[in-house]
């Protein structure tokens, strides 16, 4: 584990997609560590209420070099947090076109503007889904990358652009690669707000709170512990907290660059949450069985060792109930914001 007395120059930092889930509670990481901030968000999926007083938001598209040209000069941006993207893995099988165009094409233009602009470190928001699905107990980085489907793919192809990019230009990186994000901001200051959303952990909060009538779980015959899927979990404002802790890395050593899992190498079945939002709430979640569905694996949870070991990384939310008690609590006042009865 690296010295955490070390000091670093801080630098503005342009976050893309700070409106949306993950990136809003990375925005109010940045600004709770005394970092001065910007944000780009297209506003497609993201939420002007989600981003913290005082935070310049330009709202726009991330491949338009112009504009990121621009913030970077009228911002003195020395590092880009990259969140903005589309996840939804089902609709990228649909939709693989428009994945490519929105998570890879569009990464390839901004990248472009940060290394014309004189951006010294840049921070991607990867995923899991590379490794596709792998054949091992516990998934370290260096467990072969062969998703399975369109979002996998685009993010894999930006992390290799990364890679060649700072290869051949003054900018270091870091690609972080998510496992399952739960939970909101401890003091309800941002969370998962996207309706419709698939994340199980906000689907079950919904059904816990009347806003749906029960849960699908998905597959009841994988070789787990109760048959369903399991899945590392991990709290959202504990993944914000990595980025702003890997921008240091980043800055501290400007001639490494880093991959890495983030998630607590443990895992929870689908009914374990279920039943842990139940536990919290204290109300039963009707559950409907259905088969599985394509392209799910049964068990996939990550090796922190990497990220243990190269950041000073000491998550505070490590536990399942917690986690649903802070996304339970930002559904309550999500319903509060929309005028919800």
């Amino acid at each position: 584990m690296n010295d955490t007395s070390r000091a670093i120059e801080k630098c503005p930092v342009l976050v893309t997609g700070g409106a949306g889930y993950i990136g809003s509670h990375a925005v109010l990481a940045l600004k709770d560590a005394g970092w001065d901030v910007a944000v780009i968000d297209n506003l497609s999926t993201g939420f002007t209420f989600a981003i913290s007083d005082g935070v310049p938001l330009y709202e726009g598209d991330i491949a338009d070099g112009e504009l990121i040209a621009r913030i970077i000069a009228e911002q003195n941006i020395g590092a880009v947090m990259h969140f903005a993207g589309s996840i939804v893995v089902p609709e990228s099988v649909e939709k693989p076109l428009y994945y490519y165009e929105n998570n890879t094409v569009k990464s390839r233009a901004l990248i472009e503007a940060a290394v014309k602009g004189g951006v010294k470190h840049f921070i991607f928001s990867s995923t899991a889904a590379t490794y596709g699905l792998p054949t091992v107990e516990r998934v370290t980085e260096e467990t072969p990358t062969q998703p399975i489907n369109p979002y996998g793919w685009s993010k894999l192809m930006t992390e290799q652009m990364l890679k060649d990019t700072s290869a051949a230009h003054a900018m270091n990186h870091c690609a972080l690669r998510y496992f399952n994000v739960a939970g909101a901001d401890p003091e309800a200051r941002t969370g998962q707000s996207t309706a419709g959303a698939t994340h199980l952990i906000k689907v079950a909060c919904e059904a816990a709170l009347g806003k749906r009538d029960s849960v699908a779980v998905y597959g009841t015959d994988y070789d787990t512990r109760d048959g369903t899927g399991v899945r590392d979990y991990i709290h959202v404002s504990d993944l914000a907290a990595a980025h702003v802790l890997a921008l240091e890395e980043l800055i501290a050593s400007p001639d490494t660059s880093l991959t890495m899992n983030c998630g607590y190498g443990r895992g929870f079945s689908v009914l374990e949450v279920l039943d842990s939002v139940d536990r919290v709430t204290n109300r039963t979640i009707e559950r409907k069985f259905q088969d599985r569905r394509a392209g799910d694996s049964g068990e996939l949870v990550s090796d922190p060792s990497r990220i243990n070991e190269t950041l000073p990384w000491q998550p505070k939310y490590a536990d399942l109930d917690t986690i649903i008690g802070h996304a339970l609590n930002w559904e309550r006042k999500l319903g509060t914001i929309r005028g919800e009865a």
